[in-house]
C-alpha cells in the first residue's frame, strides 16, 4: 500500500505482451495520429489563406481544428512511445499535465461546437440579424469564453483528483491518464469531491447538449420550409456534419464518465476512450471537408498548390 506522496509515476495499461502486437498497435496509432495532424492542418492552412473563408462559422471550425490537434496530441504520443519502447510508465506530473491539457482542450472543443450550433441557427433562422449577433468581435468573445471555460475546467479537475490520497497503487487501466482510472486508487471518501465535480460538469454538458439539440430543431425546421432543394442540401451538409459529431463525443464521453462500476471491463473502457478520444480529431476533417464545398475547394486549391 502506498499514498500519493510517495507515488512517483504511474503505469498506464498495455495492449499487448507480445512485441509483434505492440509494434502493430503503434502503427495503427501513428497511422490515425498522421491523419488526424494532416488533415486539420489542413483545414487550419486553408481558412488562414482563403479570405472568401474569413466568415464566422469557419472561424470556429479554425479553432476547433486547433483544438483537435491539441487532444490528440496529449495522449497519443505518450502512448506511441510506450507502444515502441515497450514501457507502461507514466511520471506523476506528466501524468497530471496529460490530464489538464486533455481537460482543457475537451472542454474548450465542445464549448465551441456548442457556439457553432448557435451561429449556424443564426445563419439559416434569423439570417438578417447574423451580421449584428455574431460580429467578430462578438465571435472573438465567444471563442475566448470557450477557451476560457476549458481551462477553468481542466484546473478544477486537475487540482481536486491530484489533491486525493492515492493508497490502491499506481497501476492505470487505460492508455491515458483519464479521472475515473485515479478515482480507482483513491482510498479516502474524500474522492467524493471530485464525484460532485464531475456531477456539475456533466449537468453543464447536458444542458449545453440540449441547447445544441434545440437549435438544431428549429435549423432543421427552417430548412424543410426553404423551396430550393439546393439550399436545403447547402444547409443540410453545413448542419449534419457538426450534429454527427457532438453527437458521438457527447454520447461516448458521458457514458466513460457516468457508467456504473458494475459493467466497467478493460475492452470496454478502451474502446469507449478512443471513440471520444482519438476518432473525432482524425474524421473531423473528413466529415468537415467533404460535406462542405467551400472548404473542399479550398483545401483542394491548397494541395494543388
Amino acid at each position: 500500500m502506498s499514498n500519493s506522496s510517495s507515488i512517483t509515476m504511474f503505469l498506464l495499461l498495455a495492449f499487448a505482451d507480445t512485441r509483434d502486437l505492440q509494434l502493430l498497435h503503434f502503427g495503427l496509432f501513428l497511422g490515425i495520429y498522421l491523419a488526424a495532424l494532416l488533415g486539420n492542418a489542413l483545414i487550419i492552412t486553408a481558412i488562414a489563406c482563403d479570405h472568401r473563408l474569413h466568415t464566422p462559422m469557419y472561424f470556429f471550425l479554425l479553432n476547433v481544428s486547433v483544438l483537435d490537434l491539441g487532444s490528440i496530441s496529449t495522449t497519443v504520443p505518450k502512448a506511441m512511445a510506450n507502444f515502441l519502447f515497450d514501457t507502461r510508465t507514466i511520471s506523476y506530473s506528466g501524468c497530471a499535465a496529460q490530464l489538464f491539457f486533455f481537460l482543457f482542450f475537451i472542454t474548450a472543443e465542445y464549448s465551441l461546437l456548442t457556439v457553432m450550433s448557435y451561429d449556424r441557427y443564426v445563419a439559416i433562422c434569423q439570417p438578417l440579424h447574423y451580421g449584428t449577433l455574431l460580429g467578430s468581435r462578438a465571435c472573438v468573445h465567444m471563442a475566448a469564453a470557450a477557451w476560457g471555460s476549458g481551462f477553468l475546467n481542466a484546473l478544477l479537475h486537475t487540482a481536486n483528483t491530484f489533491s486525493l490520497p492515492l493508497c490502491q497503487g499506481n497501476v492505470l487501466d487505460q492508455f491515458f491518464c483519464e479521472i475515473p482510472q485515479i478515482l480507482k486508487l483513491s482510498c479516502s471518501h474524500s474522492y467524493l469531491r471530485e464525484v460532485v465535480l464531475i456531477v456539475v460538469s456533466v449537468c453543464l454538458s447536458f444542458g449545453c447538449f440540449v441547447f445544441i439539440v434545440v437549435s438544431y430543431v428549429q435549423i432543421f425546421r427552417a430548412v424543410l420550409r426553404i423551396p430550393s432543394e439546393q439550399g436545403r442540401h447547402k444547409d443540410f451538409s453545413m448542419c449534419i456534419p457538426q450534429l454527427a459529431v457532438v453527437s458521438l463525443f457527447v454520447s461516448t464521453s458521458f457514458f466513460a464518465y457516468l457508467k456504473p462500476p458494475s459493467i466497467s471491463c478493460l475492452v470496454l473502457d478502451l474502446v469507449v476512450a478512443l471513440l471520444y478520444l482519438v476518432v473525432p480529431p482524425a474524421v473531423n476533417p473528413l466529415i468537415y471537408s467533404m460535406r462542405n464545398k467551400e472548404l473542399k475547394g479550398a483545401v483542394w486549391k491548397l494541395m494543388t498548390r
